[in-house]
């Protein structure tokens, strides 16, 4: 013999009518629409016409200043959670593993004391465009020369003004590291 199946969830009945909330309408509301910003957890409740001209007119930030929807729109993007700087709750167990790394100004070092780099040379910049480090071969400066020409060519390009500049650069790179890897 079967044994009867039992129902695990119960079918609470038919679903109530509501009506559409807008003035005058007979239709059945059953889209939601939240009445205001200060309660979030309250709606109307449209037929899809009006719900739909209701979402088009509504505007979240309506009476804000720029500054209230800056704050708004900050505290949105945290899950509207506290935050603090990196760094900032790093606990004195913890701080001796970080000091020297130049983390969390826990040297006492301002970014204003730490050594500037010195301007980079025209050999390091042409080194960078080429993206290439010494030693080089004669061999691979060409190649990586043909590629990059290849790609910038202004030909390829339609005769962009900023493909022809950038070809100009990388042939003035490829002259210099040409004369002061493989000087003739």
């Amino acid at each position: 013999m079967a044994r009867p199946r039992v129902a695990i969830f119960s079918n609470p009945g038919p679903i109530p009518h509501r009506n559409c909330d807008h003035p005058g309408c007979e239709a059945s509301g059953e889209h939601r629409a939240p009445r205001s910003r200060a309660t979030l957890d309250s709606f109307y409740w449209f037929c899809l016409d009006h719900v739909r001209a209701y979402n088009a007119s509504w505007n979240y930030y309506a009476g804000m200043s720029t500054d209230e929807m800056e704050a708004e729109i900050r505290n949105d993007t945290v899950w509207q959670r506290p935050t603090w700087p990196l760094g900032a709750r790093v606990s004195a167990l913890h701080a001796a593993r970080w000091a020297g790394f130049g983390m969390f100004d826990i040297d006492g070092e301002t970014p204003s004391e730490k050594p500037k780099r010195p301007p980079r040379s025209p050999q390091e910049k042409a080194l960078a465009l080429f993206d290439l480090v010494p030693p080089l071969t004669l061999a691979g400066l060409k190649a990586r020369y043909k590629e990059l020409v290849k790609r910038h060519h202004p030909d390829t390009h339609g005769g962009d003004k900023e493909a022809e500049e950038r070809l100009k650069d990388i042939i003035q790179a490829y002259s210099l590291l040409k004369a002061a890897y493989f000087p003739t």
